[in-house]
């Protein structure tokens, strides 16, 4: 058989995976610099996320790497648990993801509320955003969400204060302002990524006049790998590393799972078989773990791009994979060159686009529950920490959804001959309690009442047992006693 015969979209692909390498090229590194980890351990989790994530069955066209999603998630657990630490949780992350895909449990990861995932999303956008400021204006950022947000008002009086300040934040707003007029550009320009243009324009310019900002600490590929120590697995046994754990396993999924399920809705190619691809995303995690390198999610504009650029096969995403590894073998001293204020610049812009405004606007005209959601979660993730958001928003996502099943009413449907017949219907819960009580207290005291419960989908124990209280009290005396019409609910005696 020809190699043409063997690969028929060859062609396709490889275009395509230039394309996916150049727009990784960039966040690989920034995302990188921007958790607190050398710069080389982002091109890893991308050369990893192409060569052993890319060649699995799953998602055909999706792409994996280091994501501004995890940014923040991993910086906190740097500074918590130390850099030997983070090949630990990113190992058992892994080996939890493969779990789960083995026991089917990939396609459960979409029931998860969308609201949940956008404030998610959200939050780490805000946090982003706000952590990045500071890095282009070339200060320290505070390590608390809440304190880089209240911060911002003395970094801006400090920034323009100093003429070395001024200058990195001018690169960092010349990156951004590139970036988004990149579109623009005629047709030909566009071929070339947006974040690569600007981080090398912003390269040439800061070599051109010398100006006065940070650059990428460069240490080598092999010299990055953090192989964890077997003295770091003992903190596993720790409630607070589990945690940080179980938090990389469940953003790092379902932001995967719902990026899976948006690159779908671009192509007409295969679907998506989620647990295939939850493995797939375990299998990468487990290698990255091992090398210590960050862990890795489907990041939705590497999979744009690719589907974009014309891939056909996962053979344009194992190729993204082998040009990372190359660039990083090959041309090691060109990250020295990167100043970091115009890699700050273009996660400042990937943090706008994780803040859902759109989707906020639309689910506050048609469903605020949701949109509250939303909110609580990213103000949460903000001002506590990332894993006690998610979980605030969970919380609040099955306490709606058991609210908006909790439908009850009430309705008197005869009341002749004296005698008052009336209609419980839908489901009949504790959380709507109060609602059933006020609405069968106002139920006629000195007339027979003949309550029909046949039309309840769901009666539990709280509002039964109140429901017979309130049928041996309800009645005035000399009045005939509430007569309740279905068979598995005690029919109150005189």
């Amino acid at each position: 058989m020809s190699r043409v015969g063997a690969f028929p979209h060859l062609r396709q692909d490889f275009a395509a995976s230039l394309v996916v390498f150049l727009v990784a090229l960039p966040l690989c590194v920034g995302v990188a610099v921007a958790s607190g980890v050398p710069a080389e351990l982002g091109l890893i989790t991308g050369i990893v996320g192409g060569l052993v994530t890319g060649s699995m069955r799953g998602s055909s066209l999706q792409v994996s790497g280091p994501a501004a999603g995890l940014t923040v998630l991993v910086f906190e657990a740097v500074q918590t648990f130390g850099l030997p630490a983070l090949g630990v949780i990113v190992l058992a992350s892994g080996l939890l993801q493969l779990a789960m895909g083995a026991l089917r449990l990939g396609r459960w990861f979409r029931a998860i509320s969308v609201s949940v995932v956008e404030g998610m999303l959200a939050g780490i956008g805000l946090v982003l955003i706000a952590g990045q400021l500071y890095t282009a204006a070339g200060a320290e950022a505070p390590a608390s969400g809440t304190e880089k947000m209240t911060g911002i008002p003395g970094l801006l009086a400090d920034t323009l204060s100093s003429p070395e300040a001024l200058a990195s934040l001018a690169v960092a707003v010349s990156t951004v302002v590139l970036v988004v007029t990149w579109g623009r550009m005629p047709k030909r320009v566009r071929a070339v990524p947006g974040a690569l243009a600007a981080v090398a324009l912003a390269t040439l310019v800061t070599l051109a006049f010398d100006l006065p900002v940070g650059t990428v600490q460069v240490q080598g590929l092999l010299d990055a790998v953090q192989i964890p120590p077997l003295s770091e697995f003992g903190g596993l046994a720790t409630l607070s590393l589990l945690g940080t754990v179980a938090a990389f396993t469940l953003i790092a999924s379902a932001e995967s799972l719902f990026s899976a399920a948006a690159v779908d809705r671009l192509h007409d190619g295969p679907r998506t078989r989620y647990d295939k691809e939850l493995m797939a995303q375990g299998a990468g995690n487990t290698v990255c773990g091992i090398l210590g390198a960050l862990p890795m999610t489907a990041v939705i504009v590497r999979s744009s791009a690719n589907v974009r650029a014309g891939a056909r096969t996962r053979a344009s995403r194992v190729l993204h994979g082998v040009w990372l590894l190359l660039f990083a073998a090959l041309f090691p001293s060109a990250l020295a060159l990167i100043p970091l204020p115009a890699l700050a610049g273009i996660l400042i812009h990937a943090g706008w686009k994780l803040i859902p405004l759109r989707s906020l606007v639309a689910l506050w005209r048609e469903h605020r529950g949701e949109a509250l959601i939303l909110v609580v979660t990213a103000v949460a993730i903000v001002t506590v920490n990332m894993f006690e958001g998610v979980l605030t928003g969970l919380a609040l996502s099955v306490a709606k959804a058991a609210w908006d099943a909790s439908h009850i009413r009430l309705e008197v449907v005869e009341t002749r001959d004296d005698l008052v017949r009336a209609r419980l219907s839908g489901n009949a819960t504790f959380l709507r309690l109060p609602k059933i009580l006020d609405s069968l207290e106002a139920l006629p005291k000195d007339r027979p009442v003949a309550l029909d419960l046949s039309g309840l989908h769901h009666l539990d124990h709280a509002c039964r047992t109140a429901l017979e209280n309130w049928a041996e009290r309800h009645s005035a005396s000399g009045t005939e006693p509430v007569r309740l019409t279905r068979e598995d609910v005690v029919t109150a005696s005189p």
